[in-house]
């Protein structure tokens, strides 16, 4: 079975067998091959990180509703990277982000990996431990039959795959070659549906295209049926053009999945090869938990 672990460097991960592991991946990349990618991608030089984050922290110094810790810049270049070192682009997302915490406090206020240790523990939220071949961090949320709202709330789900994404955000890795999210709806129900209103899914939409810091490269939709049509006529009318680009639908078909990602990161249950423990999601939340400190570093927005 899996079990949580720590290597010679005190960072925990996941053992899932055969060599497979899922840790978070905090230092820089510092390979020429990624480096080249991060210039030539993100304008990432010396000489453009050292003035975008000059050009950053003095539109944040102006900016009076924000306290923001200036002086961690890997926490300022969280935040420059998804906007290409633009410093104004950096900042709007910034206060978007932040204010979005302010605006949904039931969504955003306490989270924390041990408010939402339930909806991990139920296996609804994880990580696959290979990136794809574009070296994508790979999130899988199962939202079909696995998901029970009377166990677990539409909110915490929410909750949940923020933090989620909040831990892909803290890699550099994950920072230069975004992620790819797999949405499985097998077993999707009526009942589940139903959890679901126009008003949340403008809010989701508004945060996941506007509001976070991470290069979103693709979602797949997998198993889903006839129901799930109703579900995302919700979801629909919110999408923006850049999101529906990268939204594709793939029923039970895995060779049109495997078309986009390597068969080689993906679990032969969605067509692929890899051989490995299943993540276990108890573990993945004690896991997060080791990050408390990371997830407590905030905005304060006064009023």
């Amino acid at each position: 079975m899996a079990s949580l672990k720590f290597d010679d460097n005190n960072v925990p991960y996941l053992d899932l067998g055969n060599g497979y592991r899922i840790a978070l991946e905090g230092d820089e990349y510092t390979d020429a091959k990624a480096k080249e990618k991060a210039a030539r991608e993100l304008r990432e030089t010396p000489d453009v990180v050292e003035k975008a984050l000059q050009e950053l922290r003095s539109l944040l110094q102006e900016e009076k509703t924000l306290y923001v810790p200036m002086d961690n810049d890997p926490f300022m270049i969280k935040f420059l990277r998804p906007c290409k070192y633009y410093a104004q682009s950096a900042f709007e997302l910034i206060k978007r982000y932040y204010r979005f915490r302010s605006k949904h406090p039931d969504l955003c206020d306490e989270l924390y990996p041990r408010s939402v240790k339930h909806v991990y523990e139920e296996g609804l939220v994880h990580f696959l431990p290979l990136r794809d071949q574009h070296d994508s961090r790979i999130l899988v949320l199962e939202c079909g039959k696995k998901w029970k709202p009377s166990k677990v709330s539409l909110t915490d789900l929410f909750r949940a795959v923020q933090l989620a994404l909040e831990a892909g955000m803290y890699e550099p890795r994950t920072q230069l070659n975004g992620a790819v999210v797999i949405l499985d709806m097998e077993g999707l129900a009526l009942s589940q549906i139903m959890q679901f209103t126009p008003k949340f899914a403008a809010m989701a939409l508004d945060w996941i295209q506007q509001c976070t810091a991470m290069r979103l490269k693709s979602v797949h939709i997998v198993n889903n049926s006839y129901l799930f049509n109703m579900l995302f006529a919700i979801f629909k009318p919110f999408l923006t053009e850049k999101l529906r680009k990268r939204l594709f639908f793939h029923q039970k078909d895995w060779n049109s999945l495997t078309s986009h990602v390597d068969a080689k990161c993906l679990r032969p249950k969605y067509g692929g090869t890899l051989e490995c423990l299943e993540t276990d999601g108890k573990l993945l939340g004690e896991m997060f938990e080791l990050y408390h400190k990371e997830y407590e570093r905030k905005i304060d927005i006064p009023g």
